[in-house]
């Protein structure tokens, strides 16, 4: 009776570092096979625990500068002092085959997202406190005191433009955090504005004039039609 749009959603998660948006992500990928995680191109160093063409796609920063000038990127930022950029050309194919493409970008490329598919789903995962921020960051032994600094400072910016975001998730507990995402995504594909059109086939035809049939009958306007 209702057909739904078969095309796929895009969903923007962000937020700020030590925010555990990657644990989430990877939980939510677990449970849900029919999420595309479009991979970033940067031109930050790569950390230890990075995988390219996993966790990000490594490139200089001229190459990454001459990607710009192709117009390989669907949006760009630079993000203390390093590229971060979004290809578009995976998104467009994904959207089109009905699969949800999940970019995992930061505050100010969200923004751009918004600009250019404002219907797109945007999800801020927050950290419980600036304290356990402070303590993730500090944890992953990665960056200096300085950097970590330089981080906590612009998540502290970053926490105040939730409101820009449709929902925002507290990361507490982690499992909790997936599935709140989770029941997000689903709940978007149960909007209104999701449905293509409302349509009867032929046996809900039938029944439908069935049922006028007998309304007329008990008015008794059945023999004078």
């Amino acid at each position: 009776m209702i057909k739904q749009k078969k095309t796929g959603q895009v969903i923007v998660i962000s937020s700020p570092s030590g925010g555990g948006k990657g644990s989430v992500i990877n939980g939510l990928l677990e449970k849900n096979k029919n999420i595309y995680l479009s991979v970033s191109t940067t031109s930050r160093p790569m950390r230890s625990n990075d995988i390219p063409g996993v966790t990000y796609n490594f490139v200089t920063v001229e190459e990454f500068e001459q990607k710009i000038n192709e117009g390989y990127f669907l949006e760009y930022t630079n993000y203390i002092g390093n590229y971060y950029g979004t290809p578009k050309g995976p998104i467009k194919e994904k959207i089109s085959q009905g699969i949800d493409v999940l970019l995992e970008i930061e505050i100010e490329g969200a923004s751009n997202i918004k600009k250019l598919i404002p219907e797109a789903i945007f999800i801020f995962i927050m950290p419980p406190s600036l304290k356990e921020l402070v303590k993730r960051l500090k944890k992953r032994n990665t960056d200096s005191n300085d950097k970590i600094m330089e981080r906590f400072h612009t998540a502290y910016k970053e926490i105040n433009e939730v409101s820009k975001y449709n929902y925002v998730v507290i990361n507490d507990n982690l499992e909790d955090a997936i599935n709140k995402v989770d029941a997000i995504i689903k709940a978007e594909k149960c909007r209104v504005d999701r449905i293509e059109e409302v349509y009867l086939d032929t046996k809900e035809e039938e029944i439908h004039e069935l049922l006028i049939d007998e309304e007329l009958d008990n008015i008794g306007l059945a023999d004078k039609i």
